[in-house]
């Protein structure tokens, strides 16, 4: 039986960069099913050879260090191209013969949405009328969506009707790139592979949780977009949350799919809404000097370039524990953290032997790029000068323990998953519902009288000093993004 995956948007970014080097990646690792070939769709006038020789330029770019003559040859022989619109309900009549040239039937195939999320209707409906999302005994029929996933709850629900009317469920992937990231994966393994950490994963240990994913890019070419997006819709409902269900969903039964996407359902289902008289104590919005001047952007535009929310998890292993969030354009450092900030001991004796007033905490800090890897800081004493004691870490490295190619694209992983039929790594629909009802529930407060102002903050900072303050308040402050800094022996306030 064959296999074939059709990326409609070929000619675009995305295949070039992403899709088509992720595929090439997987088949020098000898991943890619057999009898797999890839069909690409678009307005583009190409030939199959000039498809080829395209994507031959992006795997050179973007894929290999070593490139292979011989090998991208055997790879080239399975890409093809056929031009049409995506407007037209008769080229995906003659999408669908041109499949039928390629392969026998029954045929397994996977659509890949590589275009505009205004599109994706569009499409879904033309290739439901052409009968090409019609499963057949023994074959599978697949539609891959690339993020976002509307722009609001109303929106995402629209959206999902529409693929739900062509679609069954199991076979929509929505994906987000973040859960295809190893470090990310890791979360995971990390705590429910590892009994040390899980009895200490709950309200009675943990004093609250960081999660940073900081840019120090700015909005560049995607003006007409972010400045109708922000960071919240961006980054927040998408990513952070992904984030935050991993770090705090309860251990799945066994590891599949629906398993796994239950437990996180459930951490969303109980976050608490930010209402609108919370909402200016709650969270931060700002912008980048200078974003107001970059092309695209609307001279009074009120998007916001950085974010920071507080929230809380109302359940049983997470009650009053409060969880920072934060992403932002043009901050300090690009960087993607967790951390997970310990209670103090109850006591700390030999820092009070020693003659030392401040307090320290245990902290693990999980950084999902750019150095991939763990930190757990913990005391230890100073030798030759009695009882002092200092923080220090323990310390892993992705890159140092498994070589420095042990790190694939995301891509790669999410690929063959979506072939293999695993959807562990994607969204379901009421996934994606629940995230944009809390984040809808932030963007109301930002709309009504209890709106929190719009910061301005320098770029090539950490971002507003009122995010500082949002934990100040708190008596607690933010790491610093590198993984390795002093933490609570210095006072981040108080920086620049």
């Amino acid at each position: 039986m064959s296999n074939m995956i059709v990326i409609l948007g070929a000619s675009g970014d995305l295949t070039a960069r992403k899709l088509i080097p992720a595929l090439y990646n997987n088949f020098r690792k000898k991943r890619l099913p057999e009898g797999t070939s890839v069909l690409g769709f678009a307005r583009r006038p190409y030939t199959d050879d000039e498809f080829r020789q395209k994507m031959k330029e992006a795997v050179v770019s973007f894929a290999a260090d070593d490139f292979d003559k011989e090998e991208w040859e055997r790879f080239s022989g399975l890409l093809f191209y056929h031009q049409g619109a995506f407007s037209d309900e008769e080229h995906y009549q003659g999408l669908s013969q041109r499949m039928s040239t390629l392969g026998s039937a029954p045929q397994n195939c996977v659509f890949y949405l590589s275009t505009a999320p205004e599109f994706y209707p569009m499409i879904v409906t033309h290739l439901a009328a052409a009968n090409l999302l019609s499963e057949t005994e023994g074959g599978y029929r697949r539609v891959i969506a690339e993020k976002p996933f509307g722009r609001d709850l109303e929106s995402a629900l629209s959206l999902n009707r529409v693929l739900h009317g062509a679609l069954q469920e199991h076979q929509i992937y929505r994906i987000d790139h973040y859960l295809g990231k190893e470090t990310v994966q890791n979360v995971v393994v990390f705590r429910f592979g590892n009994a040390i950490f899980e009895p200490l994963w709950n309200r009675n240990y943990v004093d609250h949780v960081q999660i940073t994913v900081a840019e120090s890019a700015g909005i560049e070419h995607r003006a007409n977009y972010y400045d109708t997006a922000g960071v919240l819709r961006d980054m927040f409902q998408n990513h952070l949350l992904q984030l935050l269900s991993l770090v705090a969903m309860e251990p799945p039964a066994v590891f599949d799919a629906d398993t796994l996407r239950n437990e996180k359902v459930k951490v969303l289902s109980a976050l608490r809404e930010i209402s609108p008289e919370h909402s200016a104590r709650s969270t931060v919005r700002g912008q980048y000097e200078g974003y107001l001047t970059e092309n695209g952007v609307g001279r009074n535009s009120t998007t916001e370039t950085f974010a920071a929310v507080r929230l809380f998890i109302d359940n049983w292993r997470w009650q009053g524990v409060p969880f920072y969030l934060r992403s932002g354009k043009l901050l300090k450092e690009k960087v993607s953290e967790i951390t997970v900030q310990f209670r103090r001991p109850p006591t700390q004796i030999l820092d009070v032997q020693a003659g030392k007033t401040e307090l320290f905490t245990n902290r693990l800090s999980i950084q999902i790029q750019p150095n991939e890897g763990m930190h757990l800081r913990f005391l230890a004493k100073v030798p030759d000068e009695g009882m002092q004691t200092r923080p220090v870490e323990m310390a892993f490295n992705f890159r140092e323990s498994f070589g420095a190619k042990a790190i694939p694209e995301a891509y790669e992983r999410l690929l063959l998953d979506a072939l293999n039929g695993d959807a562990s790594l994607f969204a379901r629909s009421d996934e994606i519902e629940l995230a944009w009802k809390f984040i809808d529930s932030i963007r109301e407060g930002w709309k009504s009288e209890y709106a929190p102002p719009m910061m301005q903050y320098e770029k090539g900072t950490w971002g507003p000093r009122a995010a500082d303050d949002l934990l100040g308040r708190d008596g607690r402050w933010w790491g610093q993004g590198s993984g390795n800094d002093d933490g609570p022996m210095q006072n981040p306030i108080a920086r620049a």
